[in-house]
C-alpha cells in the first residue's frame, strides 16, 4: 500500500473539485422522497445511478429488493484476507419538502450560495454519502486499490423507519459481516470542532386517538353533556410530564443506564445558550430541569407531542365538539430502554388516564430503534478520532447525538462489528426543514476524514 498523507488527498480533491461538486449536484436532483408513492420511480433511478457509479469504480454491486425501496449493497475486497473489513452505512432517500412555500429555491434544483449548497438531502444524507463515495474513488485512483476491504450498505428507507432493510437483515447477515461498522449520518459539535459521536438516542413513535362520538356535535346543544375529546386529549397529555419536565409514565426510567466514567470524562457538555437562541429563536428550557441543556438533548430520554389534530381549524368559526381528537407522540430513548416496552408503558398510561366517556386507541409504530453506543477505546473510533484531528488540526472531541437512526442497532447486530458514528452535519443545517443546506467546505472535510480514517484503520 502506497503511503498517503493529508496533503496528497487535498491535492487530489483540489484537482477533481469541479467533478466532485458536479456529481453532488446531480445526486441532489433526484427527488428520492421515500414516504411519498409518486416518487418511487425517482428512488429507483437514484439507486441505479449510484450502482453505476460504484461499478465504474470496481465494486461488485447488488440491488437488494425489499417490500419497499431497494437497498444498495456493494463490496470491494482487494485489500486481501488479512486486512480488516469496513461496512459503511448511508441512505439515498430524503424527507418530504413541505411546506414548499418556505423554500427560497426549488428543493430539487440545488443552489450554491456563498459556498453552501441548498437542496433537500444536501446534508441528510446525500452530502454525507457523497463524500464517502468520493473518498473511496480517490483512494482507488491514487493506489489502484483500497487500504481495507470495504462494504457499502446504502438504503432507501431510512426516513421512514428502514422496515425494508430490517426485514432482510437476517438473511443477509453473512454478506454484511464486517470488523467495523461506520454510520456516516451524524454531525459535529461545531463548524471548527472535530468531534465524534459516541452514541445516539433510540426512538419509538405512536398515534393516539380519542373518540367521543360518531359525528361532530353542536357545542350549544351538546356542550356540558358530551365529553370533548380535545379537552380529554390535552388533559391526558399534560399529565405525561410534571412541572420539572420529568416523565410521569410508570416505569419509564426503570432501565435507563447512565454514562460510564470513561464516557463522561471524554464528553464535553459545553452548551452555547446564546448561539442556540440566535439560531432557532427558542430558549433551551425544555425537558428535565435538573439536567444541563446538552445532557437533556443527548443522553436523557424524552417524550414529545409532535402534533395534535381535531375539531375545526379553518377560516372563520365552527362551534363543534369534535368527534375525534388525535396526537402524534415520540419518545427519544437512551441505553437499555427497549422501544417496544417503553411504547407500551406510554400507551398503558394514556389509556389509564383517559376519562370515562372517551374511547382510546394507541397505535405503536413499527420501525423504532434502540439507542446505540460506541466503545470509545475501539480501533475504529480511535482511527476516526485521529483522522478528525489531522484534518482539523486540533484534538478530536466526543459527544452524544440526540437524534436517532433506528436501523443502527439491528445493523450492528447483523454484521457483528465494532461501531463508529461519524459525520459533518451541523444542528442548523435545517435537515427535515425548508432550505436544508451543507457547506462545500464540510463536503471536503468529510472526504478527507473518511480517506484518512480508512488509511489509519488499515
Amino acid at each position: 500500500m502506497a503511503i498517503m498523507n493529508l496533503q496528497q488527498l487535498e491535492d487530489y480533491y483540489e484537482e477533481h473539485q469541479q467533478e466532485i461538486v458536479d456529481g453532488y449536484l446531480r445526486f441532489l436532483k433526484f427527488a428520492s422522497i421515500s414516504s411519498e408513492e409518486p416518487h418511487k420511480e425517482e428512488l429507483l433511478a437514484c439507486a441505479d445511478w449510484i450502482c453505476d457509479l460504484l461499478r465504474d469504480n470496481g465494486f461488485t454491486v447488488e440491488l437488494w429488493p425489499t417490500h419497499g425501496h431497494p437497498t444498495i449493497f456493494a463490496e470491494r475486497n482487494d485489500a486481501g484476507p488479512n486486512a480488516p473489513t469496513v461496512l459503511i452505512y448511508n441512505h439515498y432517500d430524503v424527507q418530504p419538502v413541505d411546506p414548499l412555500e418556505l423554500w427560497d429555491s426549488p428543493p430539487f434544483e440545488p443552489r450554491i450560495d456563498n459556498g453552501t449548497v441548498y437542496a433537500r438531502g444536501a446534508q441528510d444524507n446525500k452530502g454525507q454519502c457523497w463524500y464517502v463515495l468520493q473518498a473511496l474513488k480517490a483512494l482507488i485512483a491514487m493506489d489502484g486499490k483500497l487500504p481495507v476491504n470495504v462494504k457499502l450498505c446504502i438504503e432507501g428507507e431510512e426516513e421512514i423507519g428502514s422496515s425494508g432493510l430490517r426485514e432482510i437483515l437476517s438473511s443477509k447477515a453473512d454478506r454484511l459481516n464486517a470488523d467495523y461498522l461506520v454510520i456516516a449520518d451524524v454531525g459535529i459539535a461545531g463548524p471548527d470542532t472535530p468531534s465524534l459521536t459516541l452514541g445516539c438516542r433510540g426512538i419509538i413513535t405512536m398515534d393516539v386517538t380519542f373518540k367521543g362520538s360518531k359525528v361532530d356535535l353542536h357545542s350549544g346543544t351538546h356542550g356540558g353533556l358530551a365529553y370533548n375529546p380535545l379537552h380529554a386529549l390535552v388533559e391526558v397529555l399534560s399529565q405525561l410530564r410534571d412541572k420539572e419536565g420529568r416523565i410521569t409514565v410508570p416505569g419509564f426510567y426503570d432501565e435507563v443506564r447512565g454514562l460510564t466514567d470513561d464516557q463522561r470524562e471524554r464528553i464535553s457538555f459545553d452548551f452555547d445558550t446564546e448561539n442556540y437562541f440566535s439560531s432557532f429563536e427558542a430558549k433551551p428550557v425544555g425537558g428535565e430541569s435538573m439536567y444541563t441543556p446538552l445532557e437533556r438533548a443527548t443522553i436523557r430520554p424524552t417524550i414529545e407531542i409532535n402534533g395534535i389534530s381535531g375539531g375545526y381549524s379553518g377560516s372563520g368559526f365552527k362551534t363543534v365538539i369534535p368527534a375525534v381528537a388525535s396526537a402524534k407522540i415520540s419518545c427519544r430513548l437512551v441505553a437499555d430502554q427497549d422501544p417496544k416496552v417503553i411504547g407500551q408503558r406510554v400507551a398503558d398510561r394514556t389509556e389509564e388516564l383517559a376519562p370515562h366517556g372517551i374511547d382510546v386507541t394507541v397505535n405503536l409504530h413499527s420501525g423504532g430503534g434502540a439507542a446505540v453506543q460506541a466503545d470509545p477505546n475501539s480501533k475504529i473510533v480511535e482511527a476516526y478520532s485521529a483522522a478528525y484531528s489531522t484534518v482539523f488540526g486540533k484534538p478530536c472531541k466526543y459527544f452524544f447525538e440526540g437524534g436517532s437512526i433506528p436501523i443502527v442497532t439491528d445493523l450492528a447486530r447483523a454484521c457483528d462489528a465494532e461501531i463508529v458514528l461519524m459525520g459533518l452535519g451541523l444542528s442548523d443545517d435545517h435537515i427535515h426543514a425548508p432550505n436544508e443546506h451543507f457547506g462545500l467546505d464540510r463536503l471536503k472535510k468529510g472526504f478527507l476524514v473518511t480517506a484518512m480514517a480508512l488509511l489509519e484503520v488499515s
